[in-house]
This record gives structure tokens, sequence and C-alpha cells, in this order.
């Protein structure tokens, strides 16, 4: 077939050559999506291209070719020493659930929180991927707000791109997070039980101490005072161990360094919904969590990158474990060096996890070659560290024993062991390499090139025996690297193009199509890799198909437009979830009736009962309507407010007024705001029972205000009208004479 002439439709220029004799042997063939025979098959022309489909074919191939034709991407102008947050945006935007969302879920892009950066990330997404976007965007919006939220990024010295990172995720996290629907109401306490000759305790008791302990006054002293402040002292790479309701902590505590180990750390917070399963060997202990009921929450933040790590610390004293989970959004991994290299690889180290981790079968896909060069490099620049001898090295039994690694285990220190494995695992995994090390005058950069896969990373080694993951397979979307020295240095990020599979250079606003060898031969220090399934690109495309059926169908059902968004780009999308659109009683809450059709798509009921017996979930949609009870509600709610706002400026009026009054009443600042943001229509929850713990001390068994304590100061009266609908504290109240006496001694 000649090809077409200049004068022809200019898309044809790509024509490749090809025979009749190879068109009658391919119109005897198979369409390569539905395997239907001929006769009515037609093939591709496009130069390289060898597909053949049918006229019934539920993709349209005819628009392949135009659509990952080179792209012209978009850089990021370097606004003053800003290369860092260049890369992390470049690096961020190039992970497609996270993309997509903000592309096509626009309408759930709302806060009221300042300085609404998720407006700002959304705007400069749009931008970056605008069909007639242009050669480089200033994120000048959104640099302002970064700075607004953290003063550490003002001005224009250099900063870390995986801080930066982390600042830019908690803060869209924060302004775009929902409650998660209340679950079911379980016990308070979860049993360990793993000893066949433990009897069956109650779940109510504590964790118990060790049988040489002491006694549990001189326990609770050394809880108490074992670090500043009154806070407990860990170790390194040590959890928050929970032992009664009193040791559940909102944040891990602040670790301290520990000597000839190699640390590991999470960057997220422990949490306490549920515990895994021990080993046999391992005996009973029971662990108590707080009564108080705290709300969840999920974003699109936590859906891509939130996983979950269980630590389990086993006594070696008692044989008692603490088992504890926690939440990341990154890992950050040492780097080993030659010692902790031949450690991992010593036979008196090989567990089954060091062995699949150091293991060289997770490179076989990139040939030869690359093992040839990796075996070069090591001859002149010592062993090869590969990104399994991090996570090996991350996950890897942790002794800790003698002076320097005693752990505040069961109230005393105690020697002991912590193993650690994921439970379960995220979206995109987010991996940072510890490469610089923070000393009190100077900072370094560990410079060792730790090479990691483009495709196949398995994290299976290091997943728990009871994890539910089925997918753990990763691949690698985008690397963030660092070059120079620890105290100056250029960050740029190598993306892959999710539409042609090619590799670019985002270099502030430079942007350069590279090889695939060019990335892997980067120094990385930041690595996003995304789950990686054939069985959702098949079922994508068997969703497609449904689609363009036309099947005629008596009932229409609405789905999430976010759960869409997680079906067309998570590997595991879970259960169909409409709780972003629904209330409770099954309609549209009122607040977001103006803009539903934004927040769902409508589909044809084959398709519907498809996607459901595939994934479950809901609930089933096919009407909507405006909640009645919602209705309801939300006009009590704010005839409530509105009563309790005038009637405390009406008493605050009258005490203002007084000029000499008896008796003053005290209560918590902390909790009045959090009662101003109720009435003020700021938060939807009312404060719960008045706090004043922490603006009273216990003097001879009375209560006094503290010094210097945040607390406001009201009228009897208004004490009486908060406490009668809050109830809480007894109240803090000073009689005019002692306020003066204080006064007068200050």
């Amino acid at each position: 077939m000649p090809r077409a002439s200049s004068s022809d439709c200019p898309h044809l220029d790509s024509v490749g050559e090809i025979t009749k004799e190879e068109l009658i042997q391919k119109s005897h063939g198979k369409c390569q999506d539905c395997e239907v025979g001929g006769p009515n098959l037609w093939a591709c022309l496009e130069n390289g291209c060898s597909y053949v489909g049918c006229g019934e074919s539920h993709t349209d191939h005819s628009t392949v070719h135009s659509q990952v034709r080179e792209p012209r991407l978009t850089g990021l102008k370097n606004i003053g020493n800003t290369c860092y947050m260049n890369a992390a945006l470049q690096a961020l935007s190039n992970c497609p659930p996270l993309t997509q969302y903000f592309l096509e879920c626009g309408a759930l892009v709302r806060t009221d929180k300042k300085p609404a950066l998720c407006k700002s990330y959304q705007k400069l997404v749009a931008d970056l991927w605008h069909k007639n976007r242009p050669s480089y965007v200033v994120p000048t919006t959104l640099f302002q707000g970064i700075k607004a939220i953290n003063p550490m990024f003002r001005g224009y010295s250099q900063q870390d791109s995986q801080e930066f990172l982390r600042c830019l995720m908690d803060q869209l996290h924060e302004e775009l997070k929902e409650p998660l629907p209340e679950p079911f109401d379980r016990s308070s306490t979860i049993s360990v039980d793993s000893g066949p000759e433990e009897d069956s305790r109650s779940q109510s008791d504590e964790f118990q101490s060790c049988e040489s302990c002491g006694s549990s006054d001189r326990a609770d002293n050394e809880l108490h005072g074992g670090g500043v402040g009154g806070e407990r002292f860990y170790t390194h790479s040590f959890p928050d161990i929970q032992l009664s309701n009193n040791a559940v902590h909102p944040r891990p505590q602040t670790p301290a360094p520990m000597e000839n180990h190699i640390p590991k750390m999470s960057s997220s917070p422990p949490k306490s919904s549920g515990w895994p399963s021990l080993n046999p060997a391992h005996k009973k202990g029971t662990a108590s969590i707080t009564n108080k009921r705290q709300k969840k929450y999920r974003s699109v933040i936590s859906d891509v990158f939130d996983g979950t790590i269980v630590s389990s610390v086993q006594c070696l004293t008692c044989d008692r474990v603490s088992v504890t989970l926690e939440n990341f959004q990154d890992i950050s991994l040492p780097i080993p060096g030659k010692e902790d290299l031949a450690k991992l690889h010593s036979s008196s180290h090989q567990t089954a996890l060091v062995k699949a981790g150091s293991c060289g079968e997770a490179y076989a896909a990139q040939g030869w070659i690359a093992f040839v060069m990796e075996y070069i490099k090591s001859w002149f620049w010592g062993p090869v560290v590969t990104l399994q001898d991090c996570l090996a090295a991350f996950f890897a039994r942790d002794e800790l024993k003698g002076a320097t690694d005693s752990i505040f285990f069961l109230f005393r220190l105690r020697n002991g062991v912590k193993f650690c494995k994921m439970q379960s695992l995220p979206e995109i995994l987010c991996i940072h390499l510890k490469r610089f090390r923070h000393e009190l005058m100077f900072s370094t950069k560990i410079g060792t090139h730790v090479s990691f896969p483009l495709e196949g990373l398995d994290v299976q080694p290091f997943l728990a025996k009871d994890s539910s993951a089925q997918t753990t397979n990763y691949d690698l979307l985008s690397v963030i690297c660092h070059h120079g020295t620890a105290s100056s240095g250029h960050y740029i990020a190598y993306c892959r193009n999710d539409a042609n599979n090619l590799w670019y250079e985002f270099d502030d606003q430079s942007v350069t199509e590279v090889t695939e060898s060019c990335v892997q031969n980067a120094e990385a220090y930041v690595l996003f890799y995304k789950k990686s399934t054939e069985d959702a690109v098949k079922e994508r495309r068997r969703v497609a198909g449904l689609f363009n059926m036309m099947e005629p169908s008596l009932l229409q059902f609405y789905v999430s437009r976010q759960w869409l968004n997680k079906f067309k780009t998570f590997a595991e999308p879970g259960p169909i979830s409409n709780d972003d659109f629904l209330c409770s009683h099954g309609g549209v809450p009122p607040n977001k009736a103006s803009y539903i059709d934004d927040l769902v798509v409508m589909l044809p009921q084959n398709v519907w009962d498809h996607i459901y017996s595939r994934y479950g979930g809901g609930p089933a949609v096919n009407h909507l309507y405006v909640c009645h009870t919602c209705q309801i509600e939300i006009e009590k709610l704010e005839k409530r407010r509105k009563t309790e706002l005038d009637m405390f400026v009406r008493l605050n009026k009258a005490f203002q007024e007084e000029e000499s009054p008896v008796v003053i009443y005290c209560i918590s600042m902390h909790w009045f705001r959090e009662w101003e943001g109720f009435v003020k229509a700021k938060d939807n929850d009312p404060p719960g029972p008045i706090d004043n713990s922490k603006i009273t001390v216990n003097k001879n068994g009375h209560l006094t205000l503290k010094q210097g304590a945040d607390s406001g100061q009201i009228s009897e009266e208004t004490w009486n009208f908060l406490h009668s609908i809050y109830g809480g504290d007894s109240e803090t109240s000073q009689s005019e004479e002692k306020i003066e006496m204080e006064t007068r001694s200050l």
C-alpha cells in the first residue's frame, strides 16, 4: 500500500507499509479485544502497530495513536531555590489516582480552611494537564500557601523535598478529610492469645507486668519519670507501646537515637483499631483501648497513600508481646553500609525475609547488561545496594539489648526484640531513602547508589502472615533525585508519562525525554510506586464493553464519581462507596443538593449489575432526593446555635456591666473555642462536656486556677447555662477577694 502524499490528510503520515497478503492473513485472524473471528475485521495501519479489531469492539482504537503522540509536557518555574518544591509537585502530578481526582472530581475539592491549599493544587494540576498547556507554569499561589502553613519554607533558602511533600500532603488531607461512617461498636479491649496453656481471662484486664518488675507504685513512678516532662522514653524505632487506657497517644513520642543499629521509623501516628494474630509461641497479653470514641476521617490522600505497619515487640524476660498498628504515608528506609549488608547476607542472620530482600531475582527482568554493570560498579564503589536491601534492613528483626538498647517495656527497662511487617498496602507506595544525616554541628549526605526496579517491585516478603493484601507488585511512577551535597544541591524528578509510558526528566521549567537506563542510574531520594495488576485493566475493558453495548435498561443507577475515579485508576478500588453523596438516611444531604450532579455518574443497569457483583458495597441508588430528616435536623441545629449564642451574648453583656461581681467562674479556653466554632457554624459537631482539667491544679483537695492558665472568666449565670447543656467538670470559681490578692502578689 503506497504512502499518502503530502496533500492528503496529515494524520496519514505515519501509515506503515503493508501488503495485500498481510491484510488477507490478518482478516482470517481474531479481534484482539473480544476474540471474534472474521470476516468483519480491520487492521490498524499505524507504522509498527499490529492491532486487529472488529466493528463490535468496545475500544475505539482509531484515536489511540493520536492520543499518545509526543506530548508537550509542562515544567515549573523556579521562583527562588524552589527546585525542591518543583520536583515534588511533578512527582505527585504524575500519580494518576491523585491527579485524576483533582481533574475529574473537582466538586469534592471544597474547604473553608485557610489557606485553601487544595484549591491552589487543583488549579496547578489543571494547568499542568490542560490540552492547551503552556511550556511552564509559575506555582506562586501554592508556594504562598505552603509558606503560610509552615514558616520553614519562608525565604529563599534550599529546603528538603521530602519534608515539603509531608507538609503538602498533610495539609491536603486536613482540608479534604471527611468523617467515616461509624463502625460497629465492638469490645473496648482486644486480647492477643497465643499460648495454648493459658486460660481465657477477662478482656478488661490491663497489660500484666513482668514477674520481677516490683511494686506497681514504683513502676508508675518510673513510667512517668522516664522522659523529659513526664513523657515516656522510647528507643529509636520503638513504637508507642499501648499498656492501658492512658497509654494511647495521638502521636508517637520523639525517639532518642541508639547506637550500633539501623534506625527504623514510621512517619505516622500509631493506630489502635485492630490487632493482628501472633505466633503461637508467644504468651498472652491484653491491651485496653480508650473508651472515648474518636472520629475517624478519610480523604483522597489517605485513600491513595495510607498503609499499615504492624510492630511486635517481645520482652526477652517474660516473653510477653506488645503489638501496635501504625498508619504510614511514606516509609523512611535506611541505606545499609558494608557491615550492615554483611549482616543481612550472612548465614547466621538469613531468615526467609532477608533472603527474599537480598536476592537478585527481583531485578532479573532488567536483563544481563544491567547485572554486569552493577557487578562492575561493585568493584569500584563497593557492594551494590538494592532497594530490596533497604526494605530488608527496615523490616529485619531488631534486637534491643545491652545498656544502650534497653527498652522501656512493661513498666521496666527490659531487653527485647522488635519485628515489623506490613499489614495493609497503599495504592501508591512512597519510599524515602535516608540520604541525609544531621549532626549537631554539621550535616552529611550518603551518596551510595541504590538500584531500584522500574517494574515488578515485590513486597510480598515484607507482608504480615494474616495480611489480606491481594496485589503485592508495584511499578515505578516517579522518582525525586538530589544532586550535590548536604549543604547545597539541586532537585530534579524523573516521571513516567501515563499516556505513552515514556520517561521524562523534569528540571524546573525544562522537560526532556530520557531513557530507562538514565532513570535507573539516578541517585534516588524519594520513589513513588503504584500497585500493578492485569486484572484491573481487564476489568476496565469489560466495563467499557458493557457501556458500548447500548443495552436498553429499565433502571439507571447512580454511582459516586469519586469511586468511579478509583475504578479507573486504582489497582484495587475496593467496595463501591456512595457515602460521599448520601447521608445516613439514604438521601442527599441538603448542603450537597446544589451540586449533586457533580458528585454522581449515572450507569445503565447492566454496568451496575456487573460492578456490584464484582466489588460489592453500595448502597444501590436509582433515585436522588433531598433528605427530609436531615433538613429537619439542620433546622433544629441552627435554632440551637442561635439560642445558645444569643443567651451567651446577653449573659456576658450583663456580666461586663456588673461593677463588682462576687464570684467569677473560670472556663477552659480550649473548650470555649470549640463551643464558639460550633455556635458560629464553623464546626458541625458540638463540643463535648466542659473540661477544665488543663487549667486547674489540686491543692489540698481544692481545685485552684493554674498560674498562666489558658482560661476565660464568665459569670455564674453563664456557667450554669453552659453546664446545664454540656455538663462536665465541677465549676472552677474564685471570689473577687482571692483574685485581687493574686493580682497584687503578681
